[in-house]
């Protein structure tokens, strides 16, 4: 019924082009001393290579599928239960009311999956970073090498230490970025795409997916930074030391020291790789749903 693991197969270039510009966007919020997106590229070539772009990878790509078939998957399955109560048809066109209530519930149940795979990312991409407190620089626990040997040694380091509630740090500051982030990113599509599909067309052309998707999520991400570097900054918070006690602690010391602009960094990291990541995961998601409609033709005549 709902577009679960079938998109995968037209998703895969969204969620790798995603990675060519995640590190640059968690340095920038939560590194030290980059100031600017050229000087953060040019820094971790110098100091990492081109290996460094691809720090924290593994894990976030080995969990992308679930976590993006659940979050489209509730998504459209939400749609159709809510068409379903106020047209009595759960094919019908939804309102844009419940789109945006569709949006907030995928964007709630994805922060239950997202978060772990968030930590372990940002605390993989981190782990390099010297805390930066009073003038002093803390190096890892032991000269030359890393904190974390990879995602299942990160995982099992920080539940040894912190617990349950270590895994989730920044839960609330992911739910805040994605509750809102979800709606600013699923109505804009709808809107966009009924704005550019040819009078006529029952559905949209792919072009016209491309373009709203890809749109769509320049818009999403890019609204979505303030709290992204509030997140950022909590889950990193913790590879040396803790500093943060919470989402309104990171925010209010955050903009003690650093003032308004801080939650504005990594801002063109996020809205430059949104648009080709989102506009190939909506081209993939579409064509799915294309497909099993056909599928489900060919079985029930």
């Amino acid at each position: 019924e709902g577009p679960f693991p079938l998109e995968y197969l037209y998703m895969d270039h969204g969620i790798l082009i995603a990675f060519y510009g995640c590190l640059l966007q968690t340095r920038l919020q939560a590194g030290q001393g980059y100031g600017n997106t050229l000087n953060c590229v040019l820094t971790v070539y110098r100091n990492e290579s081109v290996v460094g772009f691809f720090k924290g990878m593994s894990f976030p790509l080995a969990s992308m599928a679930v976590y993006s078939s659940v979050v489209f998957g509730v998504f459209s399955n939400t749609q159709r239960l809510l068409s379903q109560l106020r047209h009595g048809d759960p094919d019908s066109t939804p309102v844009l009311a419940d789109v945006a209530l569709a949006s907030m519930v995928a964007g709630f149940i994805s922060v239950g999956i997202g978060t772990p795979v968030d930590l372990v990312k940002i605390r993989l991409q981190m782990q390099t970073q010297p805390y930066i407190q009073a003038n002093i620089k803390l190096k890892s626990t032991v000269p030359g090498f890393p904190v974390y040997r990879g995602p299942i040694h990160c995982i099992r380091t920080v539940l040894q230490k912190e617990g349950i509630a270590g895994i989730y740090r920044g839960a609330g500051a992911m739910l805040l970025r994605d509750v809102p982030g979800y709606c600013l990113y699923f109505i804009p599509y709808t809107i966009f795409c009924g704005w550019i599909t040819p009078d006529g067309c029952i559905s949209p052309n792919p072009s016209s997916i491309w373009l709203a998707g890809g749109v769509a999520g320049a818009i999403s991400w890019g609204t979505a930074t303030p709290m992204d570097v509030v997140k950022s900054r909590l889950q990193a918070d913790g590879v040396y030391l803790s500093k943060y006690k919470g989402t309104l602690d990171c925010i209010l010391q955050s903009y003690q020291n650093e003032g308004l602009k801080v939650f504005f960094r990594g801002i063109t990291v996020n809205a430059v790789r949104g648009f080709p990541m989102c506009s190939a995961m909506f081209l993939g998601y579409e064509l799915s749903l294309k497909a099993m409609k056909r599928d489900q033709t060919e079985t029930n005549p």
